[in-house]
């Protein structure tokens, strides 16, 4: 095994759409044990082809809840479902995060190292993962997603705190002016709720509010 250089944004192959792999061989094999190595020692939790300058349909994935790395040769999604919003990064654009919306779960078929096809569900950050390495081999990068602006991570984190400020003032502002509705009478708060005939709220029993 060895570790391959990972090209960066900027590179044209990275804007190129990869073609299917077709041969099933010991080269194949070798270029998957240097992803896996590749990826592991750049801290990263999946890696396609395309990022070490190969267009090739393949990526592999490694999100520290299985015994091994899983390896996708040309891999589909066949189905997606739901919706997460989060924080993502790329080994091609170092020390740069963006929040991507992304499908909470997906099913892939793909081929494993050898050839043999399999399908299965992922969710939660390996949905992510695949939709995210699945995009690489389309010659997609996650800016062209992204929600924000890419920024480092400080950057992400010091805008962050500074909106949960702001909506903690705007909550204690909303506090004050809720304090000043007082009964003209007996000074206490006024609180008015719409029911109906029957003394429900005004919510449909079928309904739920989340």
């Amino acid at each position: 095994m060895a570790i391959r250089e990972i090209i960066l944004e900027g590179d044209p192959t990275l804007l190129k759409k990869s073609r299917p792999v077709k041969r099933f061989n010991d080269r194949l094999a070798t270029l998957v044990d240097d992803m896996i190595e590749t990826m592991c020692d750049s801290d990263g939790v999946g890696l396609a082809a395309p990022q070490v300058g190969v267009l090739r349909r393949l990526f592999v994935m490694d999100i520290g809840d299985e015994d091994d790395a899983i390896v996708f040769v040309n891999p589909e999604i066949i189905h997606k479902e739901g919706l997460q919003r989060g924080v993502e990064g790329c080994l091609s654009l170092p020390g740069l995060v963006g929040v991507v919306s992304r499908p909470l779960s997906v099913t892939v078929r793909a081929q494993d190292v050898e050839g043999d096809y399999f399908e299965k569900t992922f969710t939660g950050l390996s949905a992510r993962c695949i939709c995210h390495e699945t995009d690489h081999l389309d010659g997609i990068l996650y800016r062209r997603r992204s929600e924000t602006v890419l920024c480092t991570r400080e950057e992400f984190e010091e805008e962050e705190q500074r909106k949960r400020a702001e909506r903690e003032r705007a909550a204690q502002q909303d506090d004050s002016v809720k304090d000043d509705v007082t009964s003209p009478d007996d000074g206490t708060a006024i609180l008015e709720r719409e029911t109906d005939e029957k003394g429900h709220h005004g919510v449909p029993e079928n309904e739920v509010s989340t």
